[in-house]
């Protein structure tokens, strides 16, 4: 009778640790799209849209390290790459009090121009393309943003695709190796002729490395593409999405080498949109599908665990769909769905884009902070900013 007790003792006690290590819904805000973010711009873009309004900063999200600040990223631009916009990052706090009315606030403290290390603007337009008299380029387009312990930012360009670094003000000032295979031979301002068969390798147009992590060491990079790759069967003769095998790249930076995971999505409509690093081996991943509102179906953040994985660089073309033969994928389970009913969120104004994703500061009960956030892609929409807690090792 003991032993039966102390067994019945033993589940109970399990089952509520585990249901303290799930995830705790603390609020949102709203983000208007009218207001003007710290860049100093003038004027206006093509459009008629400001040079200085701050939105796309849902792109990407990175914890600073220090107290409620972030570091946010906004993508290319208005208008997906038909603007000569400045690229540029910000600094926000995100304050969080439970029990307050209004659990989560964020205030914009700066903004940051990128530039190259020629110092030149780094710009969104789908045109500022390398030629012969720039063999170098500066189009540009942010998506995924990590601070690194000496304060450098690390950013992701979706056009290479490549991993730049940059100095707090903006300023590039190194560039991180990624394997060839990863671009495309012939870049073009048309994203349809950058497709087969003017390319038959290197990523999608505008479907890149979306995502970027970096261990707390500083130690490993890890970057995942959007999509799969046009030579891993990616797409059918019609130009459909049909695969669902993306590659997640690791790169060690006191070496440069490099391994490569195989991630697969739930569906090819699905896309990764931003990793975040958990524990060693162990990463967080938004996979989303491209609806919104009440249409909106897949808008998940997955947990993916390394360690069984198998390295997959040797092989140079992956399936469309399936699991080559002596090949491992990451490990997934869902860590939090925002469509569930649970978190009160689904509805008309749920957003299309979940783009960004960091853990912050830890919280008073000894959970980390967790925050997800949209990309208004510059539309008359507000930014959503969500704020959870979850149990980090």
């Amino acid at each position: 009778m003991k032993r039966i007790l102390f067994a019945l003792f033993l589940i109970t006690s399990l089952a509520g640790q585990l249901a303290a290590a799930e995830p705790r819904f603390i609020g949102k805000v709203e983000v208007p799209t009218t207001l003007s973010d710290k860049s100093g711009e003038q004027g206006t873009l093509e459009g008629g849209i400001p040079a200085n309004q701050w939105g796309g900063f849902g792109s990407g999200i990175a914890y600073m390290g220090r107290g409620d600040r972030f570091a946010v990223i906004s993508d290319r631009g208005p208008a997906d790459g038909a603007t000569a916009y400045r690229c540029r990052y910000h600094v926000v706090d995100i304050s969080v009090d439970e029990t307050s009315p209004r659990p989560v606030n964020v205030s914009l403290r700066e903004t940051h121009l990128l530039t190259d290390r020629l110092n030149r603007h780094l710009i969104g337009s789908l045109g500022a393309l390398p030629d012969a008299g720039d063999p170098r380029g500066v189009r540009f387009d942010p998506e995924g943003i990590r601070v690194t312990s000496n304060g450098t930012l690390l950013i992701s360009d979706e056009y290479g695709p490549s991993i730049g670094e940059f100095l707090p003000s903006g300023r590039q000032i190194g560039q991180i190796d990624i394997p060839s295979r990863y671009t495309v031979r012939h870049p073009s301002a048309d994203p349809n002729a950058e497709l087969p068969p003017s390319n038959t390798s290197g990523r999608q147009p505008n479907r890149g490395l979306e995502c970027l992590a970096i261990s707390p060491d500083d130690s490993t990079i890890y970057a995942l593409l959007q999509s799969p790759l046009i030579q891993d069967g990616a797409l059918d003769e019609a130009k459909k999405r049909i695969g669902t095998n993306v590659r997640l790249l690791e790169i060690r930076r006191a070496t440069g080498a490099t391994r490569e995971f195989l991630y697969q999505l739930d569906q090819p409509s699905n896309g990764c949109h931003e990793i975040e690093y958990l524990a060693p081996g162990r990463l967080l991943v938004i996979e989303r599908d491209s609806k919104l509102g009440t249409d909106a179906a897949v808008k998940k953040i997955f947990e993916i665990n390394l360690r069984q994985a198998t390295d997959i660089s040797r092989i140079e073309s992956l399936p469309a769909t399936g699991t080559p033969n002596d090949v491992t994928p990451v490990s997934k389970s869902v860590l939090i769905d925002l469509l569930d009913p649970q978190w009160n969120l689904a509805g008309a104004d749920f957003p299309e884009k979940i783009e960004g994703i960091a853990i912050g500061p830890r919280l008073a009960d000894g959970s980390r902070l967790l925050i997800i956030t949209s990309d208004n892609d510059f539309l008359p929409i507000p930014t959503q900013i969500y704020s959870f807690a979850i149990r980090v090792e």
